[in-house]
């Protein structure tokens, strides 16, 4: 396991006092490691976990060749360009059970969505595309059909004994389709990560105490709760924890016993009191950074044992920033997922954003389709970090890069957008 100061060597340009978001998004894939416990779990378990190893299919899906239309099978060697194609129907082919006739030259079955096809049928005309002629007999109008058409082959979605999905996929409600498409019950994937999370500070209420003069409800556990079990992790909730060493120290001690990771808000920004980041050094090996991103400026990351650290800022919108921008990527990837991080969204501002090079800004922002038909977005108004309403109304951050500057009405910018993170 490498220090901190031997990851830092291997990072051209590190400089704790000044670190570019891409520097620490590059410094936590290099911190953290997937957990490696694997155990079984039954498919209604399996939404948002992670396949510990290549899942191989039991099956081919479809198992056998079979219709994608309810129509006629017959054999498409009869069709010929430029002519019609007469053909008697001889059968019913249903879905769930194989037709035991035979079909000669000239004939043809009738075929449900589904049905297997019979021997030496190949090419399926949907019943809308036919005419009646007399009974038990219809015409394929020339020109519409090519041989193989509407026939889906065995195996063409999934093949026999080939990976159905690899190693480190989360799974999502398709997946799990996919998986009981395979008739598997249970699957192996990698344990729930345990992630211990608390606020600090002597300001700070919890739910259900009196209100008192210079004190807030604390609303980040709240949030940081909600943004760990959407991520499917194991959430430690270990309350608020006042500005006291020996408070700090159990704190961080029972975390780090119980946990993979610990997420901490408030106490790493300059100024505040110095007995969290003092405990955090006392207790483990911490680098105290400023991030030259806005909101978000301080943060803390190291260990304290076995757990990683993650000490975020105090204000709730820095905090949920600062999560979404670095913490969920890390925490996925200690989950074991190999998934690559969703691409930017392009989208048309509808407004000019001011913007400071040299530092990474996270805007909320509010997405929406134009006239035209285009992407557009605006800023949902004050930028404060203290002002959560605004994430509420937000549907997205806007990511104005570390070189980028100011943007103008109608220049394009990326958006990370919120669905399926927040």
């Amino acid at each position: 396991m490498k220090t901190l100061d031997e990851i830092a060597s291997q990072l051209q340009g590190y400089d704790p006092q000044a670190l570019s978001a891409a520097a620490v998004n590059d410094f936590l894939a290099r911190l953290v490691e997937p957990v490696t416990a694997i155990e079984q779990a039954g498919i209604f378990d399996t939404l948002g976990r992670v396949t510990a190893q290549d899942i191989i299919s039991p099956v081919s899906v479809p198992p056998h060749d079979n219709s994608a239309m309810d129509g006629f099978a017959f054999d498409g060697a009869q069709l010929q360009a430029g002519r019609p194609l007469t053909l008697q129907v001889v059968g019913t082919a249903l879905a769930g059970k194989a037709w035991q006739g035979s079909v000669a030259p000239g004939q043809c079955v009738k075929i449900m969505t589904g049905a297997i096809m019979p021997a030496g049928l190949d090419t399926v005309v949907p019943q809308e595309f036919t005419k009646a002629d007399g009974e038990n007999r219809i015409v394929i109008p020339p020109d519409i059909l090519q041989p193989g058409d509407n026939r889906r082959h065995k195996g063409e979605d999934l093949h026999e004994g080939r990976p159905a999905l690899a190693q480190g996929t989360r799974l999502g409600p398709a997946a799990c389709g996919l998986l009981a498409s395979l008739g598997l019950q249970t699957i192996p994937v990698y344990r729930r990560l345990r992630v211990a999370y608390f606020s600090t500070g002597d300001e700070i209420l919890s739910l259900g105490e009196a209100p008192r003069e210079g004190a807030v409800y604390d609303s980040n556990r709240y949030t940081v709760f909600g943004l760990l079990t959407r991520l499917g992790c194991e959430v430690i909730d270990m309350g608020v924890v006042r500005d006291d060493p020996a408070s700090l120290e159990a704190a961080f001690r029972a975390a780090a016993a119980r946990a993979d990771a610990i997420i901490t808000s408030g106490g790493v920004s300059v100024g505040e009191a110095d007995y969290t980041k003092a405990m955090m050094k006392k207790l483990g090996d911490v680098a105290f950074w400023k991030i030259a991103m806005r909101p978000g400026r301080p943060m803390a990351v190291g260990r304290i044992g076995e757990a990683v650290l993650f000490g975020l800022p105090g204000n709730p919108v820095a905090v949920m920033v600062t999560f979404l921008a670095f913490v969920r990527p890390a925490l996925l990837r200690m989950m074991g997922s190999t998934e690559a991080a969703p691409p930017l969204l392009k989208a048309r501002s509808a407004e000019p954003i001011r913007k400071k090079a040299g530092r990474t800004e996270y805007q909320r922002g509010i997405v929406s389709r134009a006239d035209d038909g285009s992407l557009s977005v605006r800023i949902t108004g004050n930028q404060g970090s203290g002002v959560l309403s605004s994430m509420v109304q937000a549907n997205g951050l806007i990511v104005l890069h570390h070189a980028q500057g100011n943007v103008a009405p109608g220049d394009e910018v990326d958006v990370m957008m919120f669905e399926g993170a927040i």
